[in-house]
């Protein structure tokens, strides 16, 4: 938001705990964390309520709003004007971050002095609001699948196919998720549901291991999910041509000759569920 010029002073927060307001919804309140472009710490841990102020407003109604001059605008309660006039913003408007129709957060562009926000500066926050949910909504799906890969690891046949579909859907949001600790757990709970199916002493190992790219056991594993290479393409967000590349040279690291033997050889390898 800053970058675009328009913005000098930017901050927001996240409803704590994931769980959102919106219209219809139950009452909550987020907390400011996140400053840039202030001269002070004053907003730095603001809790703001439902209904109250700019952001209150904006997390109850779920859609932006703005005021010209804070601390006499007539559309918005004023329980937060020592807080904003300590910071000497006069212009503010407030865009709300919304993922599965739920607000999630809230933020804030400001100047410091009284002048009509237009559509430039509003869709540099909006821009910025929606880099943040795809985010989230990522986020979230990875906290989902987390939790599934993190309970006990069962022999049932049809739980498998459940485990191997859920390790090609990490192994695909891990290259989105811009959170480098919870990447790192993602691609920790991948390897923990490999090494589930590592076979027993009594089957063939391969006598030096197999080393494939990231890449090549993203396709492999979406492979072994069922996944044709259009739909690996798609969930990758990858060319066709680019998957049956990184699957050529998995199987020839495996030397397989079909996907068939390159994802059984994977396996044995402890590779892939």
């Amino acid at each position: 938001m800053r970058r675009s010029g328009l913005l000098p002073v930017t901050f927001g927060g996240l409803v704590q705990g994931g769980a959102g307001g919106g219209p219809g919804l139950a009452a909550c309140q987020f907390r400011i964390t996140e400053l840039a472009g202030t001269d002070t710490e004053t907003l730095r841990g603001l809790t703001i309520a439902t209904g109250n102020g700019l952001g209150g407003k904006t997390l109850a109604m779920a859609r932006p709003f703005s005021v010209t001059d804070y601390r006499s605008s007539r559309v918005i309660s004023h329980e937060y004007d020592p807080a904003v006039a300590s910071e000497g913003l006069r212009s503010v408007l407030a865009v709300p971050i919304v993922v599965h129709r739920r607000v999630r957060g809230v933020l804030y562009g400001a100047l410091r002095v009284p002048y009509a926000l237009g559509d430039r500066p509003l869709n540099a926050a909006l821009n910025a609001a929606r880099d943040l949910e795809q985010a989230l909504a990522v986020r979230d799906e990875a906290e989902r699948l987390l939790s599934f890969a993190q309970q006990p690891i069962t022999q049932d046949p049809r739980a498998w196919e459940e485990v191997r579909e859920a390790h090609a859907e990490l192994r695909a949001l891990a290259g989105s998720v811009v959170d480098l600790r919870l990447r790192q757990q993602i691609l920790t709970a991948c390897a923990r549901l490999a090494a589930a199916a590592a076979p027993d002493a009594a089957a063939p190992r391969p006598a030096v291991p197999v080393q494939l790219t990231p890449r090549e056991l993203d396709v492999l594993s979406s492979i072994a999910s069922g996944a044709t290479n259009s739909a690996a393409a798609n969930r990758l967000r990858l060319r066709p041509e680019t998957v049956k590349s990184y699957l050529r040279s998995a199987m020839r690291k495996l030397d397989a000759h079909t996907r068939l033997e390159a994802v059984v050889a994977a396996r044995r390898a402890g590779l892939l569920p």
